[in-house]
């Protein structure tokens, strides 16, 4: 793949910017489990959480840098099969598994799953036949997503200690679920291209600041919310994504010219449905009173 005469130009240290936070990324995924290893399941889990966060900037910066390269894109890849794959599975092995046949042949299938999720992505990620739309919903849960989801026992052993939280036969299960979602079919949002409206700049700002506020005072809370929100977006995700393949004619809008579409059809259905719900009640209080249409016979 041969450079553009702009990227032969560009400084050095901007082209290899985004592969410096996905290497970055690898390094504290890694070093994850080294903790996990040593029983600091705390470190470990704030490794994770830097790996995601790092994961989710490297491209951005290569975006808006025009920074964007091949070895940068196989080499992210790779990074979250390892950072998002092999780390959190080795972490739950070490902290709820060890020692143990069974536990060891579910980390593997998570891996494998991973792994299989990833290489369809790339896939689906290459189509240039694919309508507009698609960038703005995964298939499955995202890598980044399904390693967080399954180290969720492990924050919740950190907030409240031991329980069946961290039993092996839920952890066990857990994981196999998480392990199906990422390879699973189902829509999940990207949020990347999503918007903010001015008039709700505010309340948007207010949430954010409660939830910063939670990760410094219950950081392991603020975790667990994080997750249980994600998982309940899925069914609103699945809707949305079933309303645009509907209509071809919305497959180029922008997701904020999509919401516009179904307020506005919402906004059209309701009169219908208040002169129906009105027709029913006066058809309910006739009876009551004893009333009855007239009939040909009358």
């Amino acid at each position: 793949m041969t450079e553009s005469p702009a990227e032969q130009h560009r400084p050095v240290g901007v082209m290899i910017l985004p592969s410096v936070l996905t290497v970055a990324a690898l390094c504290a995924g890694l070093t994850g489990v080294r903790f996990a290893a040593d029983g600091k399941v705390d470190l470990a889990l704030m490794l994770v959480v830097i790996a995601a966060i790092l994961d989710g900037l490297d491209g951005r910066v290569a975006r808006l840098l025009g920074a964007s390269t091949k070895i940068g894109a196989e080499l992210d890849s790779l990074a979250d099969a390892i950072n998002f794959g092999v780390t959190p599975a080795l972490i739950l092995y070490f902290v709820c598994f060890p020692g143990s046949p069974s536990g060891w042949f579910v980390a593997l299938l998570f891996v494998v799953a991973m792994v299989l999720r990833l290489a369809r992505f790339n896939t689906l990620a290459a189509d240039p036949t694919a309508p507009a739309y698609t960038k703005d919903f995964f298939v499955g849960v995202p890598a980044p997503a399904g390693a967080l989801l399954v180290l969720a026992p492990l924050a919740a052993q950190q907030e409240w200690g031991d329980g069946w939280w961290v039993s092996t036969p839920f952890v066990a299960g857990w994981t196999l679920f998480v392990a199906a979602l990422t390879v699973s079919r189902i829509p999940t949002s990207s949020f990347k291209s999503m918007t903010v409206q001015p008039a709700k700049a505010a309340g948007v700002l207010v949430l954010v600041a409660g939830l910063a506020a939670l990760i410094l005072t219950y950081p392991y809370i603020a975790f667990l919310v994080v997750i249980a929100i994600y998982l309940l977006h899925i069914p609103f995700a699945w809707r949305s994504k079933r309303w645009v393949v509907a209509r071809p004619e919305a497959w180029d809008n922008k997701p904020a010219e999509r919401r516009q579409m179904r307020r506005e059809q919402r906004r059209a259905v309701r009169p219908n449905r208040r002169a129906a719900t009105v027709g029913r009640g006066t058809r309910r209080s006739a009876a009551r009173m004893g009333l009855r249409r007239p009939t040909r016979e009358d």
